[in-house]
């Protein structure tokens, strides 16, 4: 299993220079909790960073901080884990574990993003697995029931 079987293709992407209030507008109208921070060359877009709603409290309401005078470059988290597309699912959950990271940017062999694997993605491909196990298990033992009447 590979991290680019479950990693979602749909990433909101920003630039540094992009206001907070903008962020908090667009987390909302996409129902997402991050953004991936973008710097954009080639055609392509090379995460940067990643700036979460915990980011928006923790980094501009706690400390009370005027959104207006506040840029995404300001409160990103800079030092981004990723992980390519071919990369081992289950290693790149050990990854994400070992360092407290819930989103993931999923990347191409130059590093050009392609898309992001968030705990819920993996919690929805769990779930899946799961429940075809049940259903299987259910089938055998229904077949078993019928061959012993």
């Amino acid at each position: 299993m590979s991290v680019g079987q479950y990693c979602n293709r749909h990433v909101i992407t920003t630039e540094t220079t992009t206001e907070i209030r903008e962020i908090a507008r667009l987390m909302r109208h996409h129902h997402v909790g991050a953004i991936v921070v973008v710097e954009r060359r080639d055609d392509a877009e090379y995460p940067v960073g990643i700036v979460t709603d915990r980011d928006l409290v923790v980094e501009v309401l706690a400390q009370s901080l005027s959104p207006e005078i506040v840029t995404v470059g300001d409160i990103m988290s800079g030092k981004l884990l990723t992980a390519r597309e071919d990369d081992n699912f289950w290693r790149t959950l050990d990854r994400m574990s070992a360092k407290g990271v819930r989103r993931l940017p999923v990347v191409d062999e130059k590093g050009a993003l392609l898309g992001i694997l968030a705990i819920d993605d993996v919690l929805t491909a769990l779930a899946v697995g799961f429940s075809d196990v049940s259903r299987l298990v259910q089938r055998e033992i229904a077949r078993e029931v019928q061959q012993r009447q």
